[in-house]
């Protein structure tokens, strides 16, 4: 007769050694499965996100806040009583000058939205954007200010945004994570992120956001190895459930996820390779993106996020890194719109005529923005540093009113200074779009009550259609 003890030993031993061609790195990080009990607050006007991620901290007066003052305070110094006992990133013990936006802003659409002439493309779906011009966070350097904007905090391990999101609400697909993370650079050091930006903190590890890379498998160790063909791996898998399901008199949680995860990978080998091959999209598709195919670049990242989302994947996060314009601010600009501003337009329209923009939410942001003052030498040379007290985003679709602008900063754009909306607010307007309530979504760790909003959070009604 076989205790439980070796029974439970054996069993483990046997989920460790059976992982080749799923691959153990696969099987920890393939993402969630359906939640037992999604939680529904009230009535979702969202079924998904879809998360533009500016890595770097885009300049808000180069994209969506336009500032004349600056414009007339060009070179001159930036008044003490503005900047006096304020964070400042790397212009410490500098002459504080102001710096005019260097691109022509101009009003768009029927709501007359002013956008930057470096986004073209982007200001004709105007009348579907809400800009928000006074966002502002906790942190002025680049990686606790991208934990704030993807946790709530700037303490490592608590779960990320995605995270939250699955674990309130679960995936619709069964045969693809349900928080996936697509990475692609262009621009002005495209300084790597960390993944535990999409971890799962201390939430259950099948809620993690999983990276797609953007050039080879996509997902590694996903393949079976030489020798082992499909139906050798379902009788890997199945010879796994069945040992998990011997009556051991007690339930194993982690034996349980882990065999979930061997048949959500099993079931990847075949969804990620039709997934990736955009051979089935028409011309006009892929020239309305700006891409050829699954190159890796953020065009192809937003024509496979469309697809993800068709495919029921809950939270999609596409970062392009090289926004952090130190120097040069003007021809960098130039190459991050060129990399990223078609692709995010085309994705709205791609959305919107296939009916999916309406309960899809598409967020554009950065971790921070940028100062108002300049830095780095002089005339096209000059860049911005990082700033905390105000920056841009918009989002669209989802259940968010299109043709509105909210918020205002300061004359000369260092405050926000009209409906000031921190990232908190974001985070718990995005939750009540999906139908949670940022309050109520809790998971208890370390002996108290745990939310992504902390003990914080406004959510922003006038902008909710």
């Amino acid at each position: 007769m076989v205790t439980h003890d070796l029974f439970a030993l054996n069993r483990r031993l046997f989920l460790g050694r059976n992982a080749a061609g799923l691959g153990s790195i696969a099987l920890s990080a393939l993402g969630a499965t359906a939640h037992a009990n999604p939680v529904a607050h009230f009535a979702a006007k969202a079924k998904r996100v879809i998360f533009l991620y500016m890595s770097g901290g885009p300049s808000q007066f180069e994209t969506f806040d336009n500032k004349p003052a600056l414009v007339r305070h060009d070179g001159q110094p930036m008044p003490e009583s503005v900047t006096q006992g304020q964070p400042i990133a790397q212009l410490q013990g500098r002459k504080l000058v102001c710096m005019a936006p260097q691109f022509k802003f101009e009003r768009h659409g029927q709501s007359g939205q002013e956008i930057s002439s470096v986004l073209p493309h982007i200001a004709k779906q105007a009348d579907e954007l809400c800009i928000i011009r006074s966002m502002h966070t906790d942190q002025i350097n680049h990686d606790p200010a991208h934990t704030v904007m993807n946790t709530g905090t700037p303490l490592t391990g608590r779960p990320s945004l995605g995270s939250w999101v699955l674990y309130g609400l679960g995936s619709e697909t069964h045969n693809l994570p349900g928080f996936i993370v697509l990475t692609s650079k262009a621009g002005r050091s495209p300084q790597p992120i960390s993944a535990r930006q999409w971890h799962s903190g201390f939430l259950p590890g099948q809620y993690q956001g999983v990276e797609f890379r953007s050039q080879g498998s996509p997902v590694l160790y996903l393949e079976n190895p030489a020798g082992i063909d499909r139906p050798r791996q379902r009788d890997v898998v199945e010879a796994v459930a069945t040992l998990n399901g011997l009556g051991t008199g007690q339930s194993d949680l982690e034996a349980t996820t882990r065999t979930a995860q061997y048949e959500k990978a099993f079931r990847m080998q075949a969804a990620v390779p039709e997934l990736t091959d955009f051979r089935d999209e028409p011309r006009h598709i892929l020239d309305l993106y700006g891409t050829q195919g699954a190159d890796g670049s953020f065009a192809a990242n937003c024509l496979l996020a469309r697809r993800l989302a068709e495919r029921g994947v809950r939270f999609i996060q596409l970062y392009h890194r090289g926004w952090d314009h130190h120097n040069d601010l003007e021809m960098f600009m130039n190459v991050c719109a060129k990399a990223t501003d078609q692709a995010a337009a085309a994705l709205i329209q791609d959305l919107r005529q296939r009916g999916m923009l309406e309960d899809t939410l598409i967020v554009w942001s950065g971790e921070f923005g940028r100062t108002p003052m300049s830095q780095s030498g002089k005339g096209p040379q000059l860049g911005r540093d990082h700033h905390m007290r105000s920056f841009s985003l918009w989002m669209a679709g989802g259940g968010i009113r299109g043709g509105v602008t909210y918020g205002a900063t300061d004359e000369l754009g260092y405050h926000a200074a009209e409906n000031p909306v921190h990232v908190h607010d974001l985070h718990a307007t995005m939750l009540h779009l999906l139908g949670m309530d940022h309050r109520q979504l809790t998971y208890r760790a370390q002996g108290r009550d745990f939310r992504l909003t902390d003990v914080a959070g406004q959510v922003l009604h006038p902008l909710i259609g």
